[in-house]
Formats: structure tokens, sequence, C-alpha cells
């Protein structure tokens, strides 16, 4: 059974940093596209990162513009686990932060596009 679990959220004060990580069980996903969505509120799901394969252990990182510069998508593949690093963090950035996975080669910023998604794991961000 495969299942991508989600840790590291909390509470942070405006422009402090928080580390996100996703471990994966129950299969590799070392060749596999993953990436991170949040939710806010009465707010659809948003794309944040992705780190999409391309080829042996080369990624491509994608972030939405609203974090771009201020956060990082990283992978360990030994451990099977992606991370989100959080600096710069802003009262908007409070959600739920959901990772996901899928291994189809569609459009990276669209939930649809991954089949496996863990639980999520609430950051709130304080002004």
């Amino acid at each position: 059974q495969v299942q991508l679990v989600e840790s590291g959220g909390g509470l942070v004060p405006a422009g402090g940093s928080l580390r996100l990580s996703c471990a994966a069980s129950g299969r590799t996903f070392s060749r596999s596209h993953m990436a991170w969505f949040r939710q806010a509120p009465g707010k659809e799901r948003e794309f944040v990162a992705a780190a999409r394969w391309i080829a042996g252990s080369t990624f491509y990182a994608y972030y939405a513009d609203s974090v771009k510069g201020r956060f990082t998508i990283s992978r360990d593949n030994a451990k099977n686990t992606v991370y989100l690093q959080m600096n710069s963090l802003k009262s908007e950035d409070t959600a739920v932060y959901y990772c996901a996975a899928g291994d189809r080669s569609s459009d990276y910023k669209v939930s649809l596009s991954y089949d496996y998604w863990g639980q999520g794991t609430q950051v709130t961000v304080s002004s």
C-alpha cells in the first residue's frame, strides 16, 4: 500500500521558516514527479512547487509565482522523501499543505496529474 506522510507543519510568526517533509512508502518514487499543493480555508487547492523527474537523477524544480524565491523543493531518493523549505513566511501562506506524487507527464500544476496524496499538514503563519 502506497502512503505519503507529511510532517513539519506548525505555527510560525510572519518572517519565520518551516521545513515540511513527505515520506513515501510502498513503492519507490525516485523516477516519479513529486509536488506540494496547499489549500487555505474557503479556497481551492493550489499548486506550490514540483520536482519533476527528467532522467537519471536529474529533476527540475517549478514554483508558483507566489512562493518563488522563498520556498525550495528538494528530494532525497535514498530516503524516498521530498522536502519543502519555506522561508520568509507570510500570513497568506497559511494553509494545509499536501504532498503529491505521480508518473504521468501532464501539467505539473494540476492536481489531477498526481495519483498519490498525503493527508496534509497544517501551516499557520501569525501576523
